[in-house]
């Protein structure tokens, strides 16, 4: 799953994006509203943390020209302590959820979890497809019950099939979704990373649909 940071306090954003990234998300971070607009304007993000106090432009007037696009992508906002007005206006312009500034870091990640969560259909942390279960919160996978051991791409591609579990996920999608802005994206690693799953968890779970993508069935089914 990949998240959007939107903060221009440089020490701040760092630190979400660490704390984001232990869970499993890959981040993108953007310094000023000019730069998020652009990014959630071409980028698929599966969430948007979104500070609205930003240089250049507002997190507000962001969050309102992305809705205004149809941009639909969960959005928690940042809050200053005790701007009720800034929650209201954040949550009529679109906003899902908000923080109010200082927050904890734990509470952050488990609300963007849940707008993920959430904006896929499930209401659990644990996605069950038969004998195989995916723990989004405790980024790990359960065959039989057992741990498997994953890579974190690995773990990153098995999470994102199980919330689109039953339907085709194309190479371009998955590699929007596995990849930050910046990384090197070569979609043949991710025929070598289906490989690898299907060797821990048994040839049955991950599907090739050829020239469409790749689907994740129910092992046991």
């Amino acid at each position: 799953m990949r998240v959007l940071v939107v903060e221009d306090h440089a020490t701040l954003a760092g630190q979400l994006r660490a704390a984001l990234e232990e869970a499993h998300f890959v981040v993108d971070t953007a310094p000023d509203g000019e730069e998020a607009l652009f990014l959630g304007e071409t980028e698929p993000y599966d969430a948007v943390v979104l500070d609205l106090g930003l240089p250049r432009l507002d997190g507000l007037s962001v969050l309102r020209r992305w809705r205004s696009t149809g941009r639909a992508m969960p959005v928690l906002i940042l809050t200053a302590r005790d701007a009720w007005t800034e929650k209201v206006a954040g949550l009529n312009a679109g906003a899902d959820d908000y923080l109010t500034k200082p927050f904890i870091m734990p509470e952050l990640v488990a609300r963007i979890q849940a707008l993920v969560r959430r904006s896929h259909g499930q209401a659990r942390p644990e996605i069950s497809l038969g004998r195989l279960m995916v723990d989004t919160t405790g980024g790990r996978a359960l065959l039989d019950g057992m741990p498997v051991k994953l890579t974190g791409l690995e773990y990153r591609m098995l999470a994102y099939l199980a919330h689109r579990a039953g339907q085709v996920v194309s190479k371009t999608e998955l590699t929007e979704h596995l990849y930050a802005q910046d990384f090197d994206r070569d979609s043949n690693t991710l025929e070598v990373v289906v490989g690898r799953l299907r060797r821990k968890l048994g040839d049955g779970v991950i599907e090739t649909l050829r020239g469409q993508g790749y689907r994740l069935i129910v092992p046991g089914a």
